[in-house]
């Protein structure tokens, strides 16, 4: 490919993101377990507080490593506080360097205290912004939490992000308006995620003028038509790729495409080669960004990609639905093919 321009939304400062107990990065040290992390060949570990251990996602085999480091920032030691900010300054400098446009800021998952959550998001865009220059996403359902994450944000930099508002969301949009941020504007309806792309085109024409009411350029705003897993319809790679030509069709060049492109992998082998094979297909279709692991997706990986290789071939087959219920790929991925 030659890809000049990928809108990257960072997506590692998350507290959904979770790691493996016991796994790579997730281990029993001297005083209990860390998550273990690598600063320029020297090996860090930031403490995993006895809540997390004793909790259900710890039982299940899963910690939420954002959340730990929030959680020390806020509730731990100096150690546990300094331990954090490093960590964080880490997932947001690793995320710059590989190509990131915004740093996607969530905390929705630390808690169902509102109050906590809205001084979380500010101490947590705080410390991203002092590692990073990059502009920041404040990823929230909740208005208040979006205010505090956008009132926390450098004026002085580029233009923060809304993520997101919809039909669902109109509540989002004079926050965005307030702090003149961009916004991804998702294809969702009041009470529905539509699969079709008439469903999806129809709550963009509503959705479409309530933002440039509020003085959004096409430019300030870009749409997420959704993706859905190809594990649960092969179709859904091919209603993608429509929806994403029906976007550019109607609302020009000036508009951008954008989704949390690694779901369609959910569920599949060798997520990473889907997600790289999709963001691929998904740029020949129109889009020119998504909500991403830059680490896995950016300019250079994308350009690199080569559309002979076996697992492009296979990845690719699957996304268009040509491979029914995944088999081959997935015999592929069993057998050590890819």
């Amino acid at each position: 490919m030659n890809i000049s321009e990928f809108i990257a939304v960072g997506e590692n400062i998350h507290c959904t993101r979770i790691y493996k107990v016991g796994g790579k990065f997730c281990k029993e040290g001297d005083g209990g377990y860390v998550i273990e992390y690598n600063v320029d060949g020297e090996t860090r570990q930031l403490p995993v507080p006895e809540s997390f251990t004793q909790n259900a996602d710890w039982e299940a085999g899963k910690v939420k490593h954002c959340a730990v480091a929030i959680w020390q920032g806020n509730y731990g030691d100096d150690a546990g506080k300094a331990a954090a900010a490093d960590y964080l300054s880490h997932l947001a400098a690793r995320q710059e360097a590989n190509g990131a446009t915004y740093l996607d800021v969530n905390v929705d998952e630390f808690s169902t205290d509102v109050e906590e959550r809205v001084g979380l998001m500010a101490w947590t865009v705080d410390v991203v912004q002092k590692a990073s220059g990059l502009p920041i996403s404040v990823d929230s359902s909740n208005t208040r939490i979006l205010k505090a994450g956008l009132e926390a944000c450098d004026s002085s930099r580029a233009r923060p992000m809304v993520n997101s508002v919809s039909l669902e969301r109109l509540d989002a949009i004079p926050v965005a308006e307030e702090f003149e941020a961009v916004v991804i504007a998702s294809a969702a309806g009041e009470k529905e995620l539509p699969s079709t792309t008439e469903g999806r085109m129809a709550n963009l024409e509503r959705l479409m003028p309530k933002l440039q009411n509020a003085g959004l350029a096409i430019s300030d705003i870009h749409i997420d038509p959704l993706v859905f897993p190809i594990s649960v319809d092969g179709n859904n790679g091919n209603g993608f790729f429509e929806a994403c030509r029906a976007i550019r069709e109607t609302y020009g060049p000036e508009v951008h495409n954008v989704a949390g492109l690694s779901n369609i992998s959910f569920g599949m082998p060798n997520r990473r080669l889907i997600n790289q094979v999709f963001t691929s297909l998904c740029v020949e279709a129109g889009a020119d960004g998504g909500i991403v692991d830059p680490l896995q997706i950016s300019v250079d990986v994308l350009n690199s990609l080569d559309p002979d290789a076996e697992g492009f071939k296979l990845a690719k087959a699957l996304l268009m639905g040509e491979d029914d219920f995944g088999m081959n790929y997935i015999m592929a991925s069993r057998d050590g093919t890819i």
